[in-house]
């Protein structure tokens, strides 16, 4: 039996409001060794607060996630292609409207730390004392949503704002911190409001903004956000009436939130004006990223054969059209309507001699690519290795002038819907079908570590590189894809088969020691296939397995204070 909390009538006379009804919210008690952090965050006014702004907004999230569906049901059952909205066409023709200009702080956003779990303290605390203009504070694709990262990295961060790491600057002096809670899809199962378990994202949200808004905003730090996997300019306006609501309670003035809008979805890329246009006085810009938006093909057409996706390791670059397009687009949005554009994260680790020549031709690697992002016109990107960002930052000062490069209006450019939705050419490679599977493997055998990211080959992934890898499997057995090596056809069959051929490597990867942590690999595997397999498309990898009786059972143990990654028997 599950224990749970109970607030009841919490009052709370602080930041100008109190409820005015009482109100019941279900809690689950502190996970073992976080009592202290449990009882910082989860507050009687936070409490009465979270409590609020769901009651004020869950009929509205719950109707954002039906018209996703009933869009994806349209597109499915029409056979349509996404296009620039008609009924919007006014918003698009009208040159008069900007956003509201940033404060000081964002303007410069030319290297930020991209996938920084902030339940992560050691590394938190070095990447805020690191020289970056900011840091991504991930509870999304870089972290694994469990009860105890959650609360951790909350109260990682409200010991930030509020001065308590004693090695590490003055908020005000330190990298802005921007904020990334959730998306949409998500839910946070240990706690309920009104008997409904409460969307991550207000979760997250709502925490952050209580017990840090304030305090950023008087030292002109934030409070900042970045929005992940935004699909339409209704979910932006959502985003917006959430931003005024917690100003006009927590008494800041409107404008005061800002936020970049991760455009991760090709049907969010036919509506950035309409995206920047809702949340004109809180935006601080819209960001591309490439592999959350090209797993969106897949997850919108991927059972049509003209969408199929070629081996992202061969055949999938910001060069390609589809992607350069994209970027293209975002750059020339944003800059008309004066707002930043940032591109996405280099995701490769440098080896530690810096005298080496792996050291040399991984930085020549990140600097060839980084630098298409800034000719494209960006102001900024993400790293996550910490070494990369005087490089980048210096990258940035010889091929750019002034903060930022939002004088770079792209006026000779035309993007068309051609242009956005034209696949590359290629096929699929052993070598590209195995490295899917490896990536889709060790990103569910890390969740089941309670771990948002991990490291192969030397470089970073995430749940970005785990949802391009398990979609294109997934699109390569849908369409029974030929391999280019040796022409065997993508099969279940075939997949299982490599995927018994490559557990040698993971367990070497995952340093699989006793049986415990091979029953936790294997389970993964099966886990996998089991997503691959499907007839359905899963919409995200992230939602499956948030859902799934098997990471909440091994969660659940590591509540009850048994160890992390327990797990039941595997499949495979």
């Amino acid at each position: 039996m599950i224990s749970l909390h109970r607030v009841e009538a919490c009052y709370c006379n602080c930041n100008n409001y109190g409820p005015q009804d009482p109100i019941t919210m279900e809690l689950e008690p502190s996970p073992p060794g976080l009592e202290a952090e449990y009882r910082t965050i989860f507050t009687a006014g936070s409490l009465v607060f979270l409590q609020e702004l769901v009651s004020a907004f869950d009929e509205e999230v719950d109707k954002i996630l039906r018209l996703r569906i009933s869009r994806k049901t349209h597109l499915d059952l029409s056979g349509d292609l996404p296009g620039f909205c008609e009924v919007t066409a006014p918003v698009r023709s009208d040159p008069s409207w900007r956003v509201r200009p940033v404060p000081q702080r964002l303007q410069r956003r030319h290297v930020d730390v991209g996938d920084l779990a902030p339940c992560d303290t050691q590394r938190f605390i070095q990447a805020l004392s690191s020289p970056a203009q900011g840091l991504q504070v991930d509870f999304d694709d870089g972290n694994c949503p469990t009860y105890h990262n959650q609360i951790k990295g909350i109260y990682n961060v409200y010991r930030a704002v509020h001065n308590q790491f004693p090695n590490a600057p003055k908020i005000s002096q330190a990298p802005v911190l921007m904020l990334r809670p959730r998306a949409w899809n998500m839910v946070e199962h240990n706690m309920m409001v009104k008997g409904k378990e409460v969307p991550g994202p207000l979760c997250d949200f709502g925490f952050l903004m209580f017990h840090c808004g304030k305090l950023l905003f008087d030292s002109e730090s934030g409070p900042f956000f970045y929005l992940s996997k935004v699909e339409s300019y209704m979910e932006a306006r959502l985003w917006n009436n959430i931003f005024l609501w917690t100003e006009q309670k927590l008494g800041l003035p409107v404008g005061s939130i800002k936020a970049t809008v991760l455009i991760e979805n090709v049907l969010s890329a036919f509506e950035m004006e309409e995206i920047l246009y809702e949340l004109k006085d809180h935006s601080a810009g819209l960001n591309c990223g490439i592999w959350d938006y090209s797993a969106s093909f897949v997850n919108k057409f991927g059972h049509r054969g003209a969408f199929l996706l070629p081996d992202r390791s061969k055949y999938v670059n910001m060069e390609k059209l589809f992607l350069r397009s994209y970027m293209d687009l975002l750059v020339q949005t944003c800059h008309r309507r004066g707002a930043l554009a940032t591109g996405g994260m280099a995701a490769l680790l440098l080896p530690q001699d810096r005298d080496s020549a792996p050291y040399r031709a991984a930085l020549a690697n990140v600097t060839r690519l980084k630098l298409l992002e800034i000719k494209a016109g960006v102001d900024g990107f993400m790293v996550y290795d910490l070494g990369l960002i005087e490089p980048m930052q210096k990258l940035f000062q010889l091929h750019s002038q002034g903060d930022n490069q939002m004088h770079q209006l792209r006026d000779d450019l035309t993007v068309t819907p051609d242009d956005l939705l034209c696949m590359p050419a290629g096929g699929v490679t052993l070598y590209g079908l195995k490295y899917n599977i490896a990536v889709g493997i060790l990103f569910i055998d890390a969740w089941l570590k309670g771990k948002g990211h991990f490291f192969y080959r030397g470089q970073v992934e995430d749940s970005a590189t785990a949802e391009i890898s398990r979609s294109q499997v997934w699109q390569w057995i849908r369409h029974q894809t030929q391999l280019e090596d040796d022409s065997r056809v993508v099969t279940r069959g075939l997949v299982t088969e490599l995927t018994q051929e490559v557990m040698g490597e993971l367990k070497v990867v995952t340093r699989c020691h006793t049986v415990r942590e091979e029953q936790r690999l294997l389970t993964a595997a099966a886990m996998f296939l089991e997503v691959v397999q499907k007839r359905d498309f899963p919409e995200f990898l992230t939602t499956y397995l948030n859902l799934d009786h098997t990471f909440l059972s091994s969660q659940a143990k590591r509540h009850e204070g048994g160890a992390a990654g327990d797990v039941p028997r595997p499949k495979l």
